[in-house]
């Protein structure tokens, strides 16, 4: 090789080292000018984004009664069903209470979200940085530990009078009372099942906004707004 060849090849290979390293020291300089309150305020509209297209989803038709996010009946229910199938009136008992509390899941879904925005505005981020940082469901895991009594106490109401609407409570007392009435049966069943179907609603509320977290962090054209794109900039130049 010609000693005029190699210095141009060598100073080729300079130029891009140094223009990666001028890249990596643009983007440590961006990341710099990123305020706590930027990055608090990016976190909170990827949550506001997540929970109103997870909302959407699960809350149409068939969000969670034929979808991954179907809310199962716990085993004490199916103990009733299984123990009521032959029983007149109670044959198909088991895929009835199945819609119905699905149903009900959906419709006190189209509820959630101004519940969720709420929790999400009041939110403040001990260590914002941290969690952009973090795993793709960071925020949302977030988001699940410190409001996750204020939207179950929220929530609950929104879920006991969906599930009236589509006769599933009443549905389950008549099940449970006729399971209770069997001679023999020394283990009575709650009537009550309010309270797991909240749980189980939230878990897929929950997770759809994990799904959308992770959309958000590893898709560009997710991010919406200025201060999302500025924020997930900043993990995107972390991760490379």
């Amino acid at each position: 090789m010609k000693k005029s060849t190699f210095f141009a090849v060598f100073a080729a290979i300079a130029f891009t080292f140094a223009s990666c390293a001028e890249l990596k020291k643009a983007a440590a300089e961006q990341l710099v000018k990123l305020t706590v309150q930027e990055i608090g305020q990016a976190l909170k509209d990827a949550l506001g984004q997540g929970i109103t297209k997870g909302v959407e989803k699960l809350s149409s038709k068939d969000g969670f009664y034929k979808s991954a996010y179907k809310i199962l009946l716990p085993a004490e229910a199916q103990k009733v069903t299984a123990k009521l199938k032959n029983i007149p009136g109670f044959g198909n008992l088991e895929e009835n209470l199945l819609e119905k509390i699905n149903r009900g899941a959906e419709d006190a879904s189209k509820e959630a979200t101004p519940i969720f925005i709420s929790a999400i505005k009041g939110m403040t981020f001990s260590d914002a940085q941290k969690i952009l940082m973090g795993a793709d469901n960071s925020a949302t895991d977030y988001l699940n530990r410190t409001t996750n009594s204020q939207l179950y106490s929220a929530f609950n109401p929104k879920i006991v009078s969906s599930l009236d609407k589509f006769g599933a409570r009443d549905l389950w007392k008549k099940a449970a009372d006729a399971y209770n009435k069997i001679p023999l049966i020394s283990n009575k069943v709650n009537a009550d099942l309010d309270d797991y179907i909240t749980k189980e609603a939230l878990k897929g509320l929950f997770s759809k906004v994990e799904e959308e977290e992770k959309n958000i962090r590893h898709n560009k054209l997710a991010r919406t707004t200025d201060v999302m794109k500025k924020a997930f900039a900043q993990q995107d130049a972390n991760r490379k």
